[in-house]
C-alpha cells in the first residue's frame, strides 16, 4: 500500500496557508466564512455514514476523561471523553487519507488522529487550539513539533438536541451533522496566533456527540 504522503499532494505545515487555502477552496461543497477575521471552512457528507460508525466503534473502545494541558482550575471547563486511534488501523488510514486529500497539508506534521465524546452535559468550554508562547505548557508539548497550524474536525453523528460549535468572534454556530467536516487556520494572514478561533464546544442536551480531530503543527510530529 503506498504511502498517504506518496499519493496526496505534499502542501507543508500549513504556516503558509495561502496554497491550503487554494486547495481546500477547490474541493466540491466546500463553504468558506466570511469575514477576515477567520479562515473556517464547512463540508457536509466529508465522511461516509458506514466509516463514521466504525470510528465511534473505535473510540469507544478506547475513550477516557479528557484533559486540558493547562489546568485553569475550573473542574467543568472539558468533561468530555477522549480516545487516541490506532494509526494502523484501517478505518483511520481511510480517513487519515480522505484529511490529507481534502486539505493538502503534509501527513507529517500532523497530530496523531484523536476522538472525543460528549454525552448529556457535558462540553469543552471557549478554548483556542493552539498554545500559549508564554504558557508552561507551550515549553512542553511545542518544544519539538512546534505549536499547531490548523485544525480538521468531522463530527460523526448527530445528538438528538446540542453539542454545536460555537466561535464567537464571527457570531457562528456550527450545528454536528454526520460526516460534516470543519476545517480552520490557527494563524492569521501575517501568522500570528489568532485568538478569533476561540470555540466553545456546548453542551449536548440529549443523545451522544463523536467527533473526530486532528491537528498540524509548524515541524514534523514526533
Amino acid at each position: 500500500m503506498s504511502r498517504i504522503e506518496d499519493i496526496i499532494p505534499r502542501l507543508g505545515s500549513g504556516l503558509d496557508a495561502a496554497p491550503i487555502v487554494d486547495h481546500i477552496m477547490a474541493q466540491p461543497g466546500v463553504q468558506k466564512a466570511p469575514g477576515p477575521k477567520l479562515t473556517l471552512f464547512t463540508k457536509r457528507d466529508f465522511l461516509p455514514p458506514d466509516l463514521c460508525g466504525t470510528i465511534i466503534d473505535r473510540i469507544d473502545v478506547v475513550r477516557r476523561p479528557s484533559t486540558i494541558a493547562d489546568s485553569n482550575g475550573d473542574s467543568a471547563y472539558r468533561t468530555s471523553e477522549t480516545g487516541d486511534l490506532d494509526p494502523t488501523d484501517p478505518a483511520v488510514i481511510e480517513v487519515e487519507r480522505r484529511l490529507a486529500e481534502f486539505t493538502g497539508l503534509s501527513d507529517e506534521y500532523g497530530e496523531p488522529l484523536q476522538g472525543q465524546r460528549y454525552a448529556v452535559g457535558q462540553e469543552f468550554k471557549g478554548h483556542t487550539d493552539y498554545f500559549e508562547p508564554d504558557s508552561l505548557d507551550y515549553l512542553q508539548y511545542c518544544s519539538v513539533a512546534g505549536n499547531r497550524t490548523w485544525t480538521v474536525m468531522v463530527y460523526l453523528n448527530r445528538p438528538e438536541a446540542g453539542g454545536a460549535t460555537r466561535f464567537k468572534a464571527i457570531d457562528r454556530i456550527v450545528q454536528p451533522e454526520t460526516g460534516k467536516l470543519l476545517a480552520w487556520n490557527n494563524r492569521r494572514p501575517d501568522q500570528t496566533l489568532n485568538p478569533a478561533t476561540l470555540h466553545h464546544g456546548m453542551k449536548v442536551r440529549n443523545g451522544v456527540k463523536y467527533v473526530i480531530t486532528k491537528w498540524y503543527r509548524e515541524h514534523p510530529w514526533g
